[in-house]
């Protein structure tokens, strides 16, 4: 079957008569179908060019008819404008249009009405469905770069939820961000409804629901202070969190993720924007526990994806202690087999001890580097997951860390963001405090609250 394609301008009165000798053609001949494109006036030069571009055609005029030899999608062949499908009627079908010029300017004006009322119905339809608005800060930062693809791809909000992402940063990388777009625009991801670049602060966060705090202090000792670098921060976060306050809705959730700071960006921005929901904003510790579990799955030659439950203690970027009390293993190959949801306690099969209590504590230096080094996939993809968590909830019998406003959970003290385990359902997390935490855990606790309060 052929297929002819017929796009021309909606009020050209040469494409009305192209479509009325095309539709006469499809209703009297068997094996010959039309598709038509109607083109705003104003779009159409843009889309002829590009058109033409792709396929290696030249055309200059409204309409444009090619013959697609499959059903819409084999090889193009080019058959031109009005005349030579003109032409193309009377030679191969022995049928020629006497279309006045009249009623071709006529038709052109009802195409135009009728693709101007399509065209407002698809807007009206559009704006019913309102996309979830992401803030993405210090959006030049190659995190970003790799967490554009996985909130767009529609695995972490559902495939019925569309999103608007707006990516802020300073003047200086303005460039750097319209290159991002247009890539995130070219990409065509379908339920991406925009992305958007922004340099102004004084719009940031407007309608947010979601924002991602990316920024990050580059550590040099030798050139600052620790309270330099400290005040760095707090400055960002000053500046931040009034705009959220004050443009983001009110049930916004802040996600604070980096190499530095962590748990103090995501306590700066409650301190200093108090009517933000202490409990919408989290620090991400799951960086570290990826990190964590794939060292301990090359230790025991398994899939990382096997081994569950290592928690990520107190500050995330900072001091922070990977406990493995809780760990298990499933699919682990050794003596004892059962199904998959089979799990074992994981100290029980590392039977070298010393390599738990030393190699681990100087592993945390190898873990620092890995995660601070990263090209961004390993953030990005932490980021996502709690993300997914967040709004559908995390596997029921699994652990998850995430860095909170402790409320006295574990004995740590009240009002600072700390790392710990949580569960998190319907849009909520609670700290998973039926868990036994041992004396030489609970020590340790007490040592990080004291530093992390410090």
């Amino acid at each position: 079957t052929a297929v002819a394609m017929f796009t021309g301008k909606a009020n050209c009165p040469y494409y009305a008569k192209a479509e009325l000798l095309a539709d006469y053609l499809q209703t009297n001949l068997p094996n010959f179908r039309v598709h038509k494109i109607t083109q705003h006036p104003d779009k159409w030069e843009q889309w002829l060019h590009d058109i033409c571009e792709t396929n290696g055609w030249e055309h200059r005029q409204s309409p444009i008819i090619w013959r697609e030899l499959l059903d819409r999608g084999g090889k193009g062949q080019l058959l031109g404008g009005l005349n030579d499908f003109l032409e193309y009627a009377q030679k191969y079908y022995g049928i020629t249009s006497m279309m006045l010029s009249e009623e071709m300017l006529a038709i052109a004006e009802e195409n135009l009405q009728a693709h101007l009322e399509i065209v407002k119905e698809d807007e009206e339809i559009k704006s019913l469905i309102n996309p979830m608005q992401i803030w993405i800060t210090s959006a030049s930062v190659p995190v970003c770069y790799h967490l554009i693809p996985l909130l767009a791809n529609g695995e972490v909000f559902g495939m019925t939820t569309e999103i608007s992402i707006h990516l802020l940063d300073t003047e200086q990388f303005k460039e750097m961000l319209r290159g991002i777009v247009m890539e995130a625009e070219d990409m065509a991801f379908p339920l991406l409804r925009s992305i958007s670049e922004h340099t102004n602060t004084d719009q940031a966060f407007t309608d947010a629901d979601i924002i991602i705090v990316l920024d990050d202090v580059l550590l040099n000792f030798e050139v600052q202070s620790l309270e330099n670098y400290i005040r760095e921060v707090s400055e960002i976060c000053q500046v931040y969190a009034p705009l959220i306050e004050k443009n983001a809705k009110s049930e916004v959730k802040v996600i604070s993720s980096g190499k530095t700071f962590a748990n103090l960006k995501a306590t700066m921005l409650r301190t200093y924007g108090p009517s933000i929901r202490p409990e919408n904003i989290i620090a991400i510790s799951t960086s570290w526990e990826s990190a964590a579990k794939a060292m301990l799955a090359r230790k025991l030659n398994m899939n990382t994806a096997g081994v569950k439950d290592v928690i990520v203690w107190g500050n995330i970027t900072g001091s922070n202690y990977i406990d493995l009390s809780h760990a298990k293993l499933y699919g682990y190959d050794c003596a004892i087999r059962g199904p998959p949801n089979f799990q074992r306690p994981l100290l029980n099969m590392i039977y070298d001890s010393e390599w738990i209590h030393s190699e681990l504590v100087s592993a945390q230096s190898t873990l620092r580097s890995r995660v601070s080094r990263g090209t961004g996939m390993l953030p990005a993809h932490a980021v996502a997951t709690v993300l997914r968590y967040w709004y559908h909830g995390s596997p029921s019998e699994e652990i998850l860390s995430v860095g909170i406003l402790s409320e006295g959970q574990f004995c740590i003290p009240e009002g600072i963001i700390f790392s710990m385990p949580v569960r998190l359902q319907n849009g909520n997390w609670e700290a998973m405090t039926e868990l036994e935490i041992n004396e030489t855990t609970q020590k340790v606790l007490g040592r990080l609250a004291h530093e992390l309060v410090q």
